[in-house]
C-alpha cells in the first residue's frame, strides 16, 4: 500500500503483488489528488459535509471496483506492471475480460461477478449523475480559496487609494486614476481646495451631546492622533496613511476623524514630496466635510517647493488661501515648523512671488502684567540689583555641557552609600552570575521585542489597536536596557502592574522627546542661546541689564521649537503594560539558584500575582525571592536615576510658557498634575501670556538659587545609616532590624482566636517591614545623591501644583523633605553675617529646639547665649559629647546650626564670617492668618500674630484654653466625659485639628486626629477614648467658631458656592491675585479598560472637564484650595521683591528662607507684600469672576443658576481690623 497526497491509502501494485495492476480514469485521479491536497490545509465546517461525503463515495467506489476486478481475474503467478495503469472504468467502456479462469472457480467467480456488477452498476449510474454537481462544488471551492488568498494578500498590503462616501468625488477620483493621459494632480488639488467646505455641519461640529459619549469620543480621537503622529515620526508614513484610509472607509469611524489627523499625514507626505498620496488625503478631507486650514495649505506648498512646481499652480494655491481669509505671512508667524519645512515653504512662495520676504521674528511682547501687585516688580524707573550666580562665565558654560550630556544620556548612575560587603568568593560568584544573566536577558529581550513589534505591526495593518509605532521610537537594545533597569529597582514586595506600566510608558516618552531634540538642530540652537543667557548670570560679566531672566531669555532669539504633546494616558499604560509582559515572559534564571540543587530548568524571575490593598484586588509583579537574594549577595554599589530626577548641574532654563522651562531637554510641566489630566494645561495655554508673568518669574527665581551639600552633617548621617540606623533621629534602620513574624507553628487543635491573633501579628510584622523598607530606600536615594553631589554646586528647578504652590522638580533630594533632608543642604553662595546675622543664627537655633515658643526674640537670644557651651559641644563632639542637639524638635537642622554658630563665633571677626546657612521664618498658622485678613477679624488677627505684641500669640494654646473653659462648664453640670477629661486638654491634643480645620478637615477627620493624640497619653482611660474624641472635636469647632467667627463665615460661603457650582455640572474655577487660572481637578471617575495579556487593567480617569464634577470633593476642596492659592501668591510676591532687592530667597510654602544677614530685609518685604495682597478686594473679585463664569449667558435662566447667583452675591461682611498693623507685628513670621 502507498499513501496518496492527503494521507489516505489506496491499493497499488508492487513487484510482489498477487493481483494485477488496477486501472483508474484520469479525471478520477486528478479530482481525488486535488481534493485531498485541499483537505489537508482546511478545517471541516458544516457547510462542507455534503461535498466531503461525495469525495468519500468516489474513493470508496474506486477501491471496491479494483477489488472486484481482482476477484474476476485469472490467477497470475507474476505481475509485470511496475506502476498503476490508468484505464477506463466499466461505466465508460467496460472492464477488461478475464484472461483465464480455473475450472473449479468458475461458478463462484461468475456468481460474485454478477452480484458485484449489478451493485456497482447502480452506484456508477448515481455517481455519473452526481458528477456535474461535484465538479461545480470543486470549482466553487477553488474560487473561495483563491478569494481568501487574495484577501489575505490585500491585508498584508497597505492601502493607498481612499474609499470615498461621496459618489461624485469617488467618480472623479476613478476617472482621474484611469484616464489616459491622466489629468495632472495639480489640477485635482486646485479643484479640491476651491471646492472644500468652509465649515462643518452642526452635527459634526458639536459631536455627541451625551457627556459620556463625548468623553469616549475625545479619548479615541486623542489616541488615534497620537498614533498617526508617532507613525510619521518613526518613518511609518505608509502605515499612517493606511490606517487613515481604513478609518475613512467605514462611515462610523469616519466621524471620528479630525482635521489635525489629516494634517499630520499631509505634512508627512509633503516632507517626502509625494504629491499623489497628498492628493488622496485632500480627497478624504473633502469627503469628510472638513475645510483645509493654514497648516493644510502649508503642507501643499511645502510639497510644491520640494518638487519645484511651476509658479502658476502655486499662485492658484495662494489665491485660494487669500479667499479663505488666510495670509501668506501667517505661514511663517503662526505655525511651529522645523527649519526644513520653512525652507521648502519659502521656496514655493518665492517661486510665485519672487520679492516675498518672510516677516522677521516678532520681538518679545512689550506687554507686562499690569496687576497692581506686580507694578513695582516690572517698574523700570528704579534701579535693580538682581543677584548673580557666584560662578564665572567659563565655569557656567562647562557646567552646561555636563548637564546637557547627562540629559542626552537620559539616566545618571550613582554609587550607593550602603556599606560594601567584603569581596568574598560568594560575592564575586554572585556578581559573575548576575552579569552572565543580564547578558543573556538582553539578547532574549531584543528577540522578544522584535517579535512583539512584528505582531503589533500586523495588528496595525489589520486596523486593530496597536502600539507598533511607539515601540519603534527606541531600538530593541534601548528598550531592553530600560526593562533591565526596571527589574533592578523593583521592591521586594513587588510593584502593581498598573503603576509599573505607567512608569515604563512615561520613561519611553521622555527618552523619545530627548532623542527627537537631538536629531533636530534644537540642541545647537539651545546651546548658542544659553551661552548668551549666562552673561546675565555670571559673576565676571559686567552687563547692565534691567531685565528679569525670563525677559532677557525671550529677547535673545526666536520662540522655542514646538513642544511635544503628551501621549494619552491609555497609550502610556498600554505601551508600558506590553513591555512589562515581555519582561515577565522573557526573563528567566536557572532553577538551581532557587533550590540549590542540580536542576537546570529555567524559572521566571518575575511572577504575576494578585494581592489586596485597601480592600481592592490588584495585580502585582513580584520578583522571585532567589533573585532578590542574588542581588543582596552581589551587593552592587550603583543605582540608576532618570536625568530629571537629579538636581541640575547648571542654572535651569527660565520659565517662559506653560511648556518651556526648567530642564534643558527633559520635558517638564509648569503645573504638575495627575497623568492624563489635560485641563490645567489647556487653561494655562488659553489665558493671556502676561497673566502668567508673575508665576513664571517667581518659579525662575526659586530655581536660580544655587545649593551645596553640608558635608559634616552628611558624614554623621552616613555613619548612623551604615550602623543599623537611628529611627529616633530620623535615620531609618535596615530591613534586618524589622520585627520577625511568629515562627511557631500552630498546634493541630489551635482555637480560632489563637489563629486570628497570629494572623494579626503576621500582618503587623509585614506592614512594619514594608514601611521600614520604604523609608530605608527613600533615605538611601537621598543620601546617595547627596554623596554624588558632595563637592558640586547644583540647582533645583521648580514648578507648581494646580493651586499655585511651588515644588522642586527633582523628587529625591531637595529642601522640601524631612528635618534630615533640610539639614543636608545649604546655600552655595555665602554672605557675610554683618552686624545682626549671628543673632539671627542663634534665634533660629532656639526656634529649631522648640523650647521657647512663647518667649520673645530677646529671651530666645539670651537662652542661646546661656546654652553656648552646649552649642559648641554639640558642634565639636556631636556623637560623643553631651548630645544637647538630639533633644531638639528638629535635631539635624539644630546640629547644622550649632556647627555654623561655632564657626562664626570662633572667626576673628564674626560680622565678616561668610555664612552659607539658610535661616527660616515661619508663618504663625498661616491659613488662619489669611482667613483673618480676608474677614478683617480683629479677634482672629490677634490670635495669629497679625497685630503687634510683646510676646508671640499661640493660637493652639488659645483654642485649648477655650476648650478647657467649655469642659469646666460641662463638668459642673455633671457631664461624665467632661469630668474624665480634666487635666488632659493640652496644646498638643488640639493642635493638629486646629491646624487642619482651616484646610477643610471634617469633624470625622478631626475626631480621628484627637483620638490618636489621646491614645498617646499613657494614663488616659482608654475606654473613654472614642467618647472623649467626639466631645473634644465638637468643642474645638465651637471654640474656633467663637474665636474666628469671620473665618467660619468665609469658609461656609466658599463651600456653599462650590457646591452650587458643582450642581450645575461644572468644576470650580478661579484666578489667583497674581493671574494664575485654577480649576479643581475633582471629577467623577471614568473607567478606562485595557484588555489582553496577563491581566486586563482598569484605571480611573478623574481630571477632565468633560466628566461630571465630584460634588462633595468640589465643595470640601474649595476653601482650603483657595487659601493655598493665596499663600502661594504671598510667597511669589515676596520672592519677586526679594529678588529685586538682591536677596537669595527660597521657601517651603509658608516657611521663608534667606541668608542670616538678610533676614531683616526679608521680614520687611514679607509683611509689606501680605498687606498689599489683602488690600485687594479679593472676595469681591472672586464673586465677580464666579458670576461672570457660571451665571452669565443662556444658563442664567436656570433655577439652580439663580440660586447660585444669590449665593455668590452675598459676599461675607468684613470686620474692622487694620491691615497696616501687620507691618509692625514682630511675630507675624518669626
Amino acid at each position: 500500500m502507498r499513501e496518496r497526497p492527503g494521507g489516505n491509502a489506496v491499493a497499488a501494485a508492487t513487484p510482489n503483488s498477487q493481483h494485477p495492476a488496477m486501472t483508474f480514469r484520469p479525471w478520477d485521479l486528478g479530482v481525488l489528488v486535488g481534493i485531498w491536497g485541499c483537505r489537508r490545509n482546511s478545517s471541516a465546517r458544516p457547510c462542507e459535509q455534503d461535498r466531503r461525503r461525495d469525495w468519500g463515495h468516489a474513493e470508496l467506489l474506486e477501491v471496491l471496483e479494483a477489488r472486484v476486478r481482482q476477484l474476476q481475474a485469472d490467477h497470475v503467478s507474476e505481475v509485470t506492471a511496475k506502476r498503476v495503469d490508468v484505464a477506463q472504468l466499466p461505466g465508460a467502456g467496460g472492464s477488461q475480460p478475464p484472461k483465464k479462469i480455473q475450472a473449479g472457480d468458475e461458478g463462484t467467480a461468475l456468481e460474485l461477478s454478477g452480484r458485484w456488477a449489478q451493485k456497482l452498476d447502480k452506484e456508477k449510474i448515481k455517481m455519473q449523475e452526481r458528477k456535474p454537481q461535484v465538479e461545480m462544488k470543486l470549482q466553487q471551492l477553488e474560487m473561495k480559496l483563491r478569494q481568501r488568498a487574495e484577501r489575505q494578500a490585500r491585508k498584508q498590503q497597505l492601502r493607498v487609494e481612499p474609499q470615498l462616501l461621496s459618489e461624485q468625488l469617488a467618480d472623479r477620483l476613478q476617472r482621474w486614476e484611469h484616464s489616459t493621459p491622466r489629468s495632472p494632480w495639480k489640477e485635482q488639488l486646485a479643484r479640491l481646495l476651491q471646492e472644500a467646505p468652509r465649515r462643518l455641519s452642526c452635527k459634526e461640529e458639536h459631536g455627541p451631546s451625551d457627556r459620556v459619549s463625548r468623553m469616549r469620543r475625545e479619548g479615541q480621537q486623542q489616541r488615534l492622533l497620537a498614533f498617526l503622529e508617532c507613525c510619521v515620526l518613526v518613518d511609518q508614513l505608509p502605515l499612517a496613511h493606511h490606517v487613515l484610509v481604513m478609518r475613512h472607509s467605514r462611515s462610523r469611524q469616519r466621524r471620528m476623524l479630525t482635521l489635525p489627523m489629516f494634517n499630520t499625514v499631509l505634512l508627512g507626505w509633503a516632507r517626502k514630496g509625494s504629491y499623489k498620496e497628498l492628493v488622496y488625503v485632500f480627497f478624504m478631507m473633502k469627503d469628510a466635510g472638513l475645510a483645509p486650514d493654514l497648516l493644510s495649505y502649508a503642507a501643499a506648498l511645502q510639497c510644491m517647493g520640494r518638487l519645484n512646481q511651476d509658479a502658476s499652480t502655486i499662485q492658484r494655491c495662494l489665491k485660494q488661501m487669500a479667499q479663505d481669509g488666510l495670509q501668506v505671512q501667517e505661514l511663517f508667524t503662526s505655525l511651529s515648523l522645523c527649519r526644513g519645512d520653512k525652507a521648502a515653504l519659502l521656496k514655493a512662495v518665492r517661486r510665485a512671488e519672487p520679492t516675498f520676504r518672510p516677516p522677521p521674528p516678532s520681538p518679545p511682547s512689550p506687554q507686562v502684567n499690569t496687576s497692581p501687585l506686580l507694578r513695582d516688580v516690572y517698574d523700570k524707573s528704579h534701579p535693580e540689583s538682581y543677584p548673580r550666580q557666584h560662578l564665572p562665565l567659563k565655569t557656567l558654560k562647562s557646567l552646561f555641557q555636563e548637564q546637557l550630556s547627562m540629559e542626552m544620556a537620559t539616566t545618571v548612575t550613582v554609587d550607593s552609600v550602603e556599606k560594601a560587603p567584603p569581596l568574598t568568593r560568594e560575592v564575586m560568584q554572585a556578581r559573575k552570575t548576575l552579569k552572565k544573566l543580564r547578558t543573556s536577558w538582553e539578547t532574549e529581550l531584543c528577540l522578544a521585542l522584535r517579535q512583539t513589534k512584528a505582531s503589533e505591526a500586523h495588528a496595525a495593518r489589520e486596523g486593530r489597536p496597536s502600539i507598533f509605532p511607539y515601540l519603534c521610537l527606541l531600538s530593541e537594545e534601548e528598550l531592553a536596557q530600560l526593562l533591565l533597569q526596571t527589574l533592578q529597582v523593583l521592591p521586594l514586595q513587588g510593584e502593581s502592574l498598573l503603576s509599573l506600566a505607567q512608569q515604563l510608558g512615561l520613561r519611553i516618552f521622555s527618552r523619545h522627546v530627548v532623542q527627537k531634540k537631538q536629531l533636530s538642530d534644537e540642541v545647537q540652537a539651545l546651546q548658542r542661546r544659553y551661552f548668551k543667557y549666562l552673561r546675565l548670570l555670571a559673576s565676571d560679566t559686567r552687563m547692565v541689564v534691567s531685565h528679569l531672566p525670563r525677559q532677557y531669555w525671550e529677547a535673545l532669539g526666536a520662540p522655542e521649537a514646538p513642544h511635544e504633546q503628551p501621549w494619552p494616558l491609555a497609550v502610556v499604560v498600554q505601551l508600558g503594560k506590553q513591555l512589562a509582559e515581555v519582561l515577565v515572559q522573557t526573563v528567566k534564571m536557572p532553577g538551581h539558584l532557587a533550590q540549590h540543587q542540580g536542576t537546570h530548568n529555567l524559572i521566571p524571575v518575575l511572577y504575576h500575582v494578585y494581592s489586596f490593598r485597601s480592600f481592592r484586588q490588584i495585580g502585582i509583579l513580584k520578583p522571585h525571592p532567589a533573585f532578590i537574594q542574588l542581588l543582596e549577595t552581589a551587593a552592587e554599589r550603583t543605582m540608576t536615576f532618570e536625568a530629571a530626577e537629579v538636581p541640575m548641574l547648571c542654572p535651569p532654563l527660565p520659565w517662559t510658557s506653560p511648556h518651556s522651562g526648567a530642564f534643558l531637554l527633559s520635558p517638564t510641566k509648569l503645573m504638575r498634575s495627575v497623568e492624563g489630566t489635560m485641563q490645567h494645561q489647556r487653561l494655562l495655554e488659553s489665558c493671556p501670556p502676561t497673566n502668567l508673568h508673575g508665576a513664571l518669574d517667581a518659579l525662575t527665581q526659586l530655581g536660580n538659587c544655587a545649593w551645596r551639600v553640608n558635608g559634616r552633617v552628611l558624614d554623621l548621617v552616613l555613619t548612623l545609616f551604615n550602623e543599623k540606623g537611628c529611627p529616633r533621629l530620623g535615620v531609618p534602620a535596615p530591613a534586618s532590624e524589622a520585627p520577625r513574624p511568629p515562627e511557631n507553628r500552630l498546634p493541630a487543635g489551635a482555637s480560632p482566636e489563637r489563629k486570628a491573633e497570629l494572623r494579626r501579628q503576621l500582618a503587623r510584622c509585614l506592614k512594619v517591614a514594608r514601611e521600614m523598607h520604604s523609608l530605608r530606600t527613600d533615605a538611601l536615594y537621598r543620601l546617595s545623591l547627596a554623596q554624588h553631589l558632595r563637592h558640586r554646586v547644583f540647582w533645583l528647578p521648580h514648578n507648581m501644583d494646580f493651586r499655585g504652590r511651588t515644588y522642586p522638580c527633582p523628587p529625591h533630594f531637595n529642601h522640601l523633605g524631612s528635618d534630615l533632608a533640610r539639614a543636608l543642604l545649604e546655600f552655595a553662595h555665602g554672605r557675610p553675617l554683618g552686624p545682626h546675622g549671628l543673632d539671627w543664627l542663634k534665634i533660629h537655633l532656639v526656634n529649631l529646639t522648640g523650647l521657647k515658643k512663647h518667649e520673645s526674640l530677646q529671651a530666645r537670644l539670651a537662652f542661646a547665649d546661656e546654652m553656648m557651651e552646649k552649642i559648641l559641644d554639640s558642634a565639636d563632639q556631636p556623637m560623643m559629647g553631651q548630645k544637647w542637639w538630639m533633644e531638639a524638635d528638629e535635631p539635624w537642622q539644630a546640629l547644622a546650626c550649632c556647627m555654623e554658630i561655632a564657626q562664626a563665633v570662633r572667626a576673628p571677626d564674626p560680622t565678616a564670617y561668610v555664612s552659607h546657612f539658610p535661616v527660616h521664618q515661619d508663618g504663625s498658622c498661616n491659613g488662619l492668618q489669611h482667613y483673618a485678613a480676608l474677614g478683617r477679624d480683629s479677634v482672629g488677627a490677634a490670635s495669629v500674630n497679625l497685630t503687634p505684641s510683646d510676646l508671640p500669640q499661640d493660637v493652639y494654646s488659645s483654642v485649648a484654653a477655650q476648650v478647657e473653659v467649655f469642659r469646666r462648664q460641662d463638668a459642673e453640670q455633671g457631664v461624665q466625659v467632661a469630668q474624665v477629661l480634666e487635666g488632659f486638654i493640652s496644646r498638643k491634643v488640639v493642635k493638629q485639628t486646629v491646624m487642619t480645620v482651616v484646610y477643610g478637615v471634617t469633624r470625622y477627620g478631626g475626631r480621628l486626629q484627637i483620638e490618636k493624640r489621646l491614645r498617646e497619653i499613657s494614663n488616659f482611660p482608654q475606654e473613654f477614648v472614642w467618647q472623649a474624641s467626639h466631645y473634644l472635636v465638637r468643642q474645638v469647632f465651637n471654640s474656633l467658631q467663637e474665636m474666628f467667627s469671620g473665618t467660619r463665615a468665609i469658609q461656609h460661603w466658599l463651600a456653599e458656592s462650590a457646591r452650587l457650582i458643582a450642581h450645575t455640572g461644572l468644576a470650580v474655577e478661579w484666578v489667583t491675585p497674581l493671574g494664575i487660572p485654577i480649576i479643581q481637578p475633582y471629577h467623577r471617575d471614568s473607567k478606562v479598560l485595557i484588555n489582553g495579556g496577563i491581566q486586563s487593567l482598569t484605571f480611573s480617569s478623574t481630571g477632565d472637564t468633560s466628566q461630571k464634577p465630584n460634588i462633595l470633593k468640589q465643595k470640601n476642596g474649595f476653601p482650603p484650595n483657595f487659601i493655598h492659592s493665596l499663600d502661594s501668591s504671598h510667597m511669589m510676591l515676596t520672592a519677586l521683591h526679594c529678588y529685586r532687592k538682591g536677596l537669595t530667597f527660597v521657601s517651603v510654602h509658608d516657611c521663608f528662607w534667606t541668608h542670616a544677614a538678610d533676614v531683616t530685609i526679608m521680614n520687611q518685604v514679607c509683611r509689606e507684600q501680605f498687606v498689599c495682597l489683602h488690600s485687594q478686594p479679593i472676595l469681591h473679585d472672586l464673586s465677580r469672576f464666579l458670576v461672570e463664569r457660571f451665571c452669565s449667558g443662556p444658563r442664567s435662566t436656570n433655577v439652580r443658576v439663580a440660586r447660585l447667583l444669590d449665593m455668590l452675591l452675598s459676599v461675607p461682611k468684613t470686620g474692622t481690623f487694620n491691615l497696616e498693623q501687620v507691618k509692625h507685628s514682630t511675630y507675624f513670621f518669626s
